[in-house]
């Protein structure tokens, strides 16, 4: 799962990953609903770092439990259940889409409750990424109008979750393994989890069922790419650079995103290009060296 401290590489396989999350979630929701989906995401992606990582938790000093706690609800447990009532209403492409914002928000939050100071160059690049995530939002509305954009809210918010949790990995996490951190996320998240899964009527799926069978083989997909693999990345990722820098993977996630919903016959217009391509003009102004 390591790339050496290569943060390109980092950035591009993440994007390849939460880029295709979404199309995974619009899957899953076919046989799950989204409380199912989102506390049964949770279980598997802990089930499958303990695995891998369990010997990771000893690298963890008492006095960060609470960070990592925080972190793993603003981080991981809130928007998970929140991206998953988005895409009730609205196609996977616009949900990635509006991801995008995350790095505004990254640079706000950092500069309002962590005092971190950013450079124009930054603010520029970040603001020049936000009018290509306009374009593609305004045309995907204009493709989809039966779509409900009051949804969009919930994407939205969870965007903000992440730039806060990012500011704090960044601040306050920064000597703590990456997988540490991941795993610590998840145990901290699995009894809340399951309590939910037990209250959202779970026993009474069909696992007979062809949908509810390849919902779940979605689901774990995205629970092992998606959250578990993709989230020890994220964490390595902002230690070797910095949280906007890592924020940024959210410039490259609609790309994804809107190829995938074209496979899945989403529509896509010459508008939502241009907005791509000024989107990682974004990136490029908000990480060039001086």
């Amino acid at each position: 799962m390591g790339f050496g401290n290569n943060k390109w590489t980092y950035l591009f396989v993440l994007s390849l990953i939460w880029g295709s999350s979404y199309i995974l979630i619009k899957k899953a929701l076919v046989g799950f609903t989204p409380i199912q989906l989102g506390a049964v995401r949770i279980v598997l992606s802990t089930i499958f770092l303990l695995a891998i990582g369990y010997k990771s938790l000893k690298g963890i000093p008492k006095q960060k439990w609470g960070w990592v706690a925080v972190s793993a609800a603003v981080g991981t447990f809130f928007p998970v259940f929140l991206f998953s009532y988005a895409e009730t209403e609205i196609d996977s492409s616009v949900v990635s889409i509006l991801n995008s914002l995350v790095p505004l928000f990254t640079i706000l939050v950092g500069f309002m409750a962590f005092q971190i100071s950013f450079t124009k160059s930054q603010l520029f690049g970040v603001l020049v990424g936000l009018v290509g995530a306009f374009l593609l939002v305004i045309e995907g509305a204009n493709v989809n109008p039966d779509q409900n954009y009051y949804y969009a809210g919930l994407v939205l918010i969870a965007g903000v979750l992440y730039a806060l949790n990012a500011n704090i990995i960044k601040k306050y996490l920064q000597d703590v393994s990456p997988m540490g951190i991941a795993l610590g996320n998840f145990i901290v998240m699995i009894v809340p989890a399951l309590l939910i899964l037990m209250l959202s009527d779970v026993a009474s799926l069909n696992f007979r069922s062809i949908e509810v069978l390849g919902s779940f083989g979605y689901l774990c997909l995205l629970a092992v790419l998606g959250t578990g693999i993709a989230k020890v990345m994220f964490n390595r990722l902002i230690q070797i650079s910095t949280a906007v820098f890592a924020s940024s993977v959210t410039y490259l996630i609609p790309i994804v995103g809107i190829f995938w919903g074209i496979l899945d016959s989403e529509k896509f217009t010459w508008v939502q290009f241009v907005g791509s391509l000024v989107i990682l003009v974004g990136v490029y102004l908000v990480n060039r060296r001086k």
